[in-house]
């Protein structure tokens, strides 16, 4: 058992096998416990449980705000994460950028889809209490 909490997160998808893909050798996440209607992915220290639910996948254009992601702790993680996803040919709803605005306090970051919709931001942050405080 782990001796830290782990957050845990349930999200629905039109297609398991697109997921799968995109989640493992897109992002790079190991596969958990797989069931013939969903199966987990280990998304950073997240377990990630994709389910088969497509009636309830909701277009990108509608979720507003709503997304989870992920603050990757080196530079060098952020830029080789942002390659492999270039390489996959998935495409960026907001590239990867700097942000300088001081609300956004020097995030260095992107968002895009899964296969689904569901929206993903990957980030970096060079002081971590730009994003602790």
């Amino acid at each position: 058992m782990a001796d830290q909490p782990v957050l845990h997160l349930s999200l629905p998808v039109n297609d398991l096998d697109a997921a799968r893909d995109f989640y493992e050798t897109t992002l790079g996440c190991r596969i958990g416990r797989t069931r013939e209607d969903w199966f987990d992915v280990w998304f950073f220290g997240l377990q990630l449980t994709l389910q088969l639910r497509p009636l309830e996948v909701m277009d990108t254009s509608r979720q507003g705000v709503r997304h989870f992601g992920v603050v990757l702790p080196t530079l060098s993680e952020f830029n080789d994460l942002v390659k492999r996803i270039h390489a996959s040919g998935y495409q960026w709803i907001s590239k990867p950028e700097n942000h300088t605005d001081a609300e956004l306090s020097g995030k260095l970051g992107g968002k895009l889809a899964d296969p689904s919709g569901n929206i993903i931001e990957i980030k970096y942050y060079g002081n971590e209490n730009d994003y602790l405080n």
